[in-house]
């Protein structure tokens, strides 16, 4: 079956069709914007789990329903430009014409009247093989708790490849490879802005004959988001390719992406874990008017919630209980994944952005990680627990209970750089920091209320923070 294939599984009860505004020949030129695309869809669905693999792929296993939201799967096909890429300048249409197929997945509330006015659109990690959502997992139940729409794009081949192996069926058609003429996933970028483009925004109105994978949603904002290798290619976007056909409104990107150009309007938030310092502290870009950087002390690229959503998923996908799941072995030379929650700053970062790009408020400047020496390698400066100094300082990392780092090695493991490491006090250096337990939890809460005051965390977080301080029993 050819990528211009319409599916024609029964399961396939709904078509729509939508044509986005975008590329054309003018006097032999190729325009830069982003050229037509058709969406098909939903695509009727069995329950994640079902032995019939016609299930959506990467299904939330975060409760939909306790939320009053749904999903449901779209496919989008069209042609896709291939742009040159070179630093942080403009990029060029190189050529045009490179057809795909391939999917994407809403999760939005039941009804718009629930709706905040915000659509995230997150470029799906593929590291690994596997698609993964990891925005979602971090962030879905603050998301769904303010009413957010989201969409995650699958657009790049290697997670098309790992979907296909699994269904078959539901996912052969798909391919953004031009039937293997297209190396390095050249036709991302529009994939990923053909989606954005397909959102309908507040005071414009769709076509008759257009689909609207959000129907009565209208945007006031559109926001990109990836992480990891995600943000690498969402960053060469933002340099490269969205001044020729800007589509979103701002931009999260976090645990990867090099220098990102701020001479656009256009709003841009990183933020980093240590982990991902350990290459980009050497050579830091300065905050500005468009652009933001937040550093979180003690946490990992990959840590412990990271590791349950994704045990979670895998489990529902297989038909497994999701209950009790542990994060994964990691035969790492330290025990791994960090404790620090880095998603308490991802949460409140979020927040900073749309209001960022709604009111033009900034959000709060924060000090870097502290580098102890940058060259040849970087060197993080740490307190004489091993604990990094600087940074967003949460409670958990603040008020030590543990060695929580983003650093980590093996030799059987390629990917235990980015776990990090938890490894729990003893009894004799919890007595020497804490007299008494009282004492200890009066001491998270004034970081607490500090991070709270900052900007650096939002109220529900600051609650559970304490909360499980006083739960905590350190043996004092």
């Amino acid at each position: 079956m050819t990528i211009h294939s319409i599916v024609k599984s029964p399961k396939i009860r709904h078509f729509t069709q939508l044509v986005l505004a975008g590329g054309s020949l003018i006097a032999g030129m190729v325009s830069a914007a982003v050229p037509d695309a058709t969406i098909y869809g939903p695509i009727e669905a069995d329950p994640p789990g079902h032995p019939s693999k016609n299930s959506i792929y990467s299904a939330s296993a975060i409760d939909l329903a306790a939320h009053n939201y749904i999903e449901e799967e779209y496919f989008i096909e069209g042609t896709a430009n291939r742009y040159s890429t070179e630093g942080l300048e403009t990029g060029s249409v190189l050529d045009s014409g490179h057809p795909y197929r391939t999917r994407l997945v809403v999760r939005r509330p039941q009804s718009p009247a629930n709706f905040n006015g915000v659509v995230l659109v997150e470029w799906i990690n593929v590291t690994g093989g596997p698609d993964k959502d990891i925005d979602w997992w971090q962030s879905g139940e603050h998301w769904m708790r303010n009413g957010y729409a989201y969409v995650v794009v699958s657009a790049q081949q290697m997670g098309i490849d790992t979907m296909q192996e699994w269904s078959p069926e539901r996912y052969g058609s798909l391919d953004t490879t031009n039937d293997g003429k297209l190396s390095n996933d050249s036709s991302s970028f529009d994939i990923f802005a053909a989606v954005g483009k397909a959102i309908n925004r507040l005071g414009e109105e769709s076509g008759a004959t257009s689909a609207n994978i959000l129907p009565g949603f209208y945007a006031e904002q559109i926001i990109a988001t990836g992480h990891s290798q995600s943000a690498s290619r969402l960053a060469t976007y933002i340099n490269n390719i969205h001044p020729l056909d800007p589509v979103f409104d701002g931009f999260m990107v976090h645990g990867g992406g090099g220098l990102i150009r701020d001479d656009q309007s256009v709003k841009v938030f990183k933020i980093m874990a240590e982990t991902d310092m350990a290459r980009r502290a050497g050579s830091p870009q300065p905050d500005s008017d468009n652009f933001r950087q937040w550093e979180v002390a003690g946490t990992s690229h990959v840590d412990v919630p990271f590791e349950v959503e994704y045990a979670k998923v895998r489990n529902l996908r297989d038909g497994l209980p999701i209950e009790g799941v542990a994060p994964r072995e990691s035969d790492c030379e330290l025990p791994a994944y960090s404790h620090v929650p880095f998603r308490d700053v991802m949460n409140a970062a979020y927040e900073h952005l749309v209001r960022w790009i709604r009111d033009d408020v900034p959000p709060p400047v924060a000090e870097r990680i502290q580098v102890r020496r940058a060259l040849p390698d970087v060197e993080f400066a740490r307190d004489e627990r091993g604990n990094v100094l600087g940074g967003i300082r949460l409670a958990e990392h603040a008020v030590p209970t543990a060695r929580n780092t983003g650093m980590n090695s093996g030799t059987t493991n390629r990917f235990c750089f980015l776990y990090g490491s938890h490894e729990p006090f003893d009894q004799e250096t919890l007595r020497a920091l804490y007299p008494s337990q009282d004492r200890y939890v009066e001491i998270v809460e004034e970081v607490v209320e500090e991070n709270l005051a900052a900007g650096y965390i939002l109220p529900d977080a600051a609650e559970r923070t304490v909360k499980e301080a006083r739960e905590r029993d350190l043996g004092l």
